[in-house]
This record gives C-alpha cells, sequence and structure tokens, in this order.
C-alpha cells in the first residue's frame, strides 16, 4: 500500500519503516500511528523480511506526538485516539519478526516509546532521550509501559516524574539502548546487526522472541512451562535438526523456515 507519512524500504531481508514527517520531528499524528501499525503487520507477513529498521527522516527520530491533536476532544474520542498512538508498542511485543529502533538526535515521549518497545536499538552519538510530557502538563503514560519493563521502575518514574533528557551513553548505561556509536555509522552499525539475525533460524528468532515476551508477565514457575512447551515446539522443528547437524559437521546452516 501506499504511505503518506513513512517510507518503507526492503533490502534483502531488512525490512526499514522510516517516520517521514522531517519538518514535524516525526511526530505522531492518527495517520501516522495508523500507517506505523500497518507497515509493522506488511513485513511481518512478508515471507522474505527477517528483521525490521525502525528510522526517523531528517533531523531527529522521533519528538512524540503532534499536539495540534489534542484540542477538541471528549473523553471517549481521547481515549480511541491515544490507543492508537500507543498501539505500536503493543503490535511490537506480538510480532515474531524482530524490530530494531535506529534513533538519532531526538526520541521523546513516543519516540522513547518506540526505543523501549523495539527488541533492540542502536543509538548515535549525541542522540537524545526523555519521557517529556510532565513538562506540559501531560504524562507519558503509554510509554511508561514498555518504558518500566525495558530499565525498570526506578529509572523509568525518574525519567517520567521529572521529564529530564538524558545522552545515549545514559541511555546505554541504564539498558535502554543496546548500542552507541558515531553518528556516521549509525546506518552501517543498525544494519550489520540487522544482518546477523538474519543469518539465524527464522524459526527460532520468531518463537523465541514471541515466548520471550509471553513469559514475562507470568508467575515464575508457570514462566518455565511455559517456555519449556516452546522449546520442545521448537525441538521438533526441520530448523532446529538442522542447526544442530550443521553445528555437529561444521558446516552453514540452510534454514527451512518451518
Amino acid at each position: 500500500m501506499a504511505y503518506e507519512t513513512l517510507l518503507l524500504e526492503r533490502k534483502e531481508k531488512v525490512g526499514f519503516i522510516t517516520l517521514n514527517r522531517p519538518k514535524q520531528l516525526n511526530t505522531f499524528t492518527t495517520l501516522l500511528a495508523g500507517e506505523f501499525n500497518k507497515a509493522l503487520d506488511e513485513f511481518e507477513n512478508d515471507g522474505d523480511v527477517r528483521v525490521i529498521v525502525v528510522r526517523g527522516e531528517g533531523k531527529a527520530f522521533c519528538a512524540g506526538i503532534d499536539v495540534n491533536e489534542l484540542k477538541g476532544k471528549k473523553c471517549l474520542d481521547y481515549y480511541q485516539w491515544v490507543s492508537g498512538m500507543e498501539a505500536m508498542a503493543l503490535r511490537i511485543s506480538r510480532m515474531g519478526t524482530p524490530v530494531i529502533a535506529s534513533v538519532h538526535d531526538l526520541a521523546i515521549a513516543n519516540g522513547i516509546a518506540i526505543v523501549a518497545a523495539a527488541d533492540l536499538a542502536v543509538a548515535a552519538e549525541g542522540a537524545r532521550f526523555g519521557a517529556t510530557a510532565i513538562n506540559v502538563g501531560l504524562f507519558c503514560m503509554g510509554p511508561a509501559v514498555p518504558l518500566a519493563r525495558c530499565i525498570g521502575r526506578k529509572k523509568a518514574l525518574e525519567l517520567l516524574l521529572t521529564g529530564d533528557m538524558i545522552d545515549a551513553d545514559e541511555a546505554y548505561r541504564i539498558g535502554l539502548i543496546n548500542k552507541v556509536v558515531p553518528p556516521e555509522q549509525l546506518a552501517t552499525e543498525t544494519l550489520s546487526l540487522a544482518e546477523k539475525l538474519t543469518k539465524k533460524s527464522p524459526l527460532a528468532l520468531q518463537l523465541g522472541k514471541k515466548s520471550f515476551y509471553k513469559m514475562q508477565d507470568v508467575e515464575y514457575e508457570k514462566a518455565f512451562e511455559m517456555v519449556n512447551n516452546h522449546f520442545a515446539l521448537l525441538c521438533s522443528s526441520e530448523d532446529a535438526h538442522e542447526g544442530v547437524d550443521a553445528f555437529l559437521n561444521k558446516r552453514t546452516p540452510e534454514w527451512k523456515m518451518r
């Protein structure tokens, strides 16, 4: 489908979603939120795409939600509106395809939500992160969900309650991102990480990711029961036997994705 607020691109087995409202610092509108969700679904259902990279066009990665859409709504309208804005975080957690955020300059409010919700994140030196809604009389309630699960209660609340910005080094230190790289290396380092994942068994990657998210909120003992069932299912696949045989015979595996 055609997109007005996004750019979609495929490079071999990697799908790229680029937020494309550069003059507005890639802030979320109702249209962008809806298109983002559709783009995630499009790549999730594309058998040739093994990894998704999310990035921003222009000066910033994403500066949150476009506040121009805030006025003139009733309570139910606000609920439906913000539910659409935050749907991407839930979608990412339910997808089998790994999602990598490639971040430069600003990632605030819904921008930091994308980073926290993404499975992995690479950031350029100089990138800044914040849950800044508190500074304008609001609160990053949606971003708080993936943020708390990503960096823990105390650090999440510090960002949410103060609205303070942190730099890429601090974001790396607290576990919000996986790697900090020079700005000129952001694209190549992100692609390198994505390509590393494309070489893994697609079935193992997808089933493993889904299992990871499902077990996070389950009681400790029940989580083991759940993931053991998932592992047994994976062991019965062709890919599992192919991977072990390739390892034992020192050859490159040929994944069947079944």
